[in-house]
């Protein structure tokens, strides 16, 4: 279900929010952002993870992964719909919540490892919390 219709079932229930590689896909982004703080509990912990919209996530994401090295069916991902962090910090403020932490993520396709990074140019995570 929607974290809008998990909101209506469990409000202000759960101590970590995690809403992962899942805003690029949906159709109101501040909605869901908003459904996922108002499913924390005060003090809560809240996780982001999604892609930048940038000119190397498009080659990346969608060339690289879609395309070239098919990890993901062609069609998956939509450049357009992709979020900048900044986009995503203000939904996260709009909603109530603090950010406390962006950084990036990287995957390396051919020995599959990932980790974190600086770069926030294609993958990236944001913890943001609600006060209490």
């Amino acid at each position: 279900i929607t974290a809008e219709e998990q909101r209506e079932k469990t409000p202000a229930a759960y101590d970590l929010v995690a809403c992962l590689e899942v805003l690029e896909h949906v159709p109101d982004v501040g909605s869901t952002v908003q459904a996922c703080a108002d499913l924390a509990k005060p003090g809560a912990q809240l996780v982001f993870a999604t892609i930048n919209r940038t000119a190397q996530a498009y080659a990346l994401a969608i060339l690289g992964a879609e395309y070239i090295m098919n990890i993901l069916p062609r069609g998956t991902h939509d450049w357009e719909r992709f979020i900048k962090p900044s986009e995503l910090a203000k939904h996260c403020r709009n909603a109530g919540l603090e950010v406390r932490d962006i950084s990036g993520m990287k995957y390396n396709p051919f020995s599959r490892a990932a980790g974190l990074t600086k770069n926030t140019g294609v993958n990236y995570i944001m913890h943001a919390q609600k006060p209490e």
